[in-house]
């Protein structure tokens, strides 16, 4: 093999690895549900389902498709946060959602009282049963948002004016 031939070999085999290197290099644009929870991770897809994740940070977090079924959430910022999820039963006492995107999300039963869902949008999302108490829905897009059973006792609703009376029970009186 001629020295010239050993160079050609030697840059192919240098850039192969290379482009296999930035092939594998994470992005920002991968999901990856073990980084832990921050501003801005991206849980797309990721299940979390009965996880104890009680004042976690997760201000602008992609979270689409992702499951929090039973998850304890209890005072967690999920300011600017955005997905179709799923958080069925899960316990979010105390949470904040100012600005958040949750269309079609699934909050079934789940345990909201005091929440903070200031501007967010709510539309199309599914609040069966769920607990709503002293809620603060503020500017909140509710559009098709389905809250049959829900106990909004105390919420204050979206004109920021209107406090839901004790008893009220699938819509605001």
């Amino acid at each position: 093999m001629s020295a010239t031939d050993k160079s050609r070999f030697a840059f192919a085999a240098v850039a192969a690895a290379f482009l296999v290197a930035i092939a594998l290099w994470p992005t920002d644009g991968e999901a990856a549900c073990t980084d832990p929870p921050g501003p801005r991770v991206d849980w797309r897809g990721c299940n979390f389902d009965n996880y104890p994740l009680t004042g976690v940070n997760l201000t602008g977090a992609n979270l689409n498709d992702a499951s929090f079924n039973w998850a304890d959430l209890g005072g967690a910022n999920l300011d600017g946060a955005r997905g179709r999820v799923r958080f069925a039963r899960a316990n979010m006492k105390g949470a904040t959602f100012r600005g958040a995107s949750f269309r079609g999300a699934d909050f079934s039963q789940a345990k909201l009282d005091g929440a903070d869902f200031t501007g967010a949008d709510l539309a199309d999302v599914r609040f069966q049963s769920a607990v709503l108490r002293g809620a603060n829905l503020t500017g909140a897009r509710i559009r098709n948002a389905d809250f049959f059973r829900a106990d909004l006792s105390g919420a204050t609703w979206t004109d920021g004016d209107r406090v839901c009376a004790e008893g009220s029970i699938s819509f605001c009186r």
